[in-house]
């Protein structure tokens, strides 16, 4: 052995050992800071999940009863026009169903939700303004072209459908069983004039 190996061995067997990567990760320290991390992230997960969920009903919740008054101003408008006394029932009675519907949900908006009209129905507006002009449209021309009834009778049947499609989208977003309970009495009440209008010949 010369010098030079020699010199190697003796510093070989005085260096100190590094120590192991793994060792500060099999350490009480890591192990406090890693399982923090990990509750961390799961509740905000959770949070997350949570508030989405309430944001989705909320939203829903608000769309659907801007969507209900939109129906309300253009009923107001137009049943005193329609000829059939049956489809002038059938329309009061809509929009009975509607004008309940609209109070109890605007109630527990309002309630469970802080619901404020001014802020609230910005991001709605757009597009229940767009249906509203759409439905107007529609009834106008049959009006002043002699076949309102029957159009009338169409329109109200999608309106019925569309609204029931809402509330089911609604009731399946919540677990609150009063909004449920109110969406269900909504829905069966619907239903029912649904054929109504559907099934009207003048």
């Amino acid at each position: 052995m010369d010098g030079q190996d020699y010199l190697n061995q003796i510093s070989a067997t005085v260096r100190p050992a590094k120590k192991s990567k793994m060792s500060f990760m099999n350490s009480t320290i890591f192990k406090v800071i890693a399982g923090a991390v990990v509750a961390f992230i799961l509740i905000a997960i959770v949070g997350g999940i949570i508030n989405g969920g309430k944001a989705g009903a909320k939203d829903q919740a608000i769309a659907l009863k801007l969507n209900i008054d939109s129906t309300l101003s253009v009923i107001s408008k137009y049943q005193p026009s329609v000829k059939s006394s049956d489809l002038r029932s059938s329309s009061a009675s809509l929009y009975s169903v509607l004008s309940n519907t609209s109070r109890e949900l605007t109630s527990f908006i309002t309630e469970k939700y802080e619901y404020n009209a001014k802020n609230d129905d910005k991001k709605f507006a757009d597009d229940v303004d767009l249906e509203r002009d759409g439905l107007e449209s529609a009834l106008f021309e049959a009006k002043i072209n002699g076949v309102l009834d029957q159009v009338y009778a169409n329109k109200m049947a999608y309106v019925v459908s569309l609204i029931s499609a809402r509330e089911t989208g609604l009731y399946n977003a919540t677990s609150n069983e009063d909004l449920q309970s109110l969406l269900t009495t909504s829905y069966n009440s619907l239903k029912n004039l649904y054929d109504k209008f559907n099934d009207f010949q003048k």
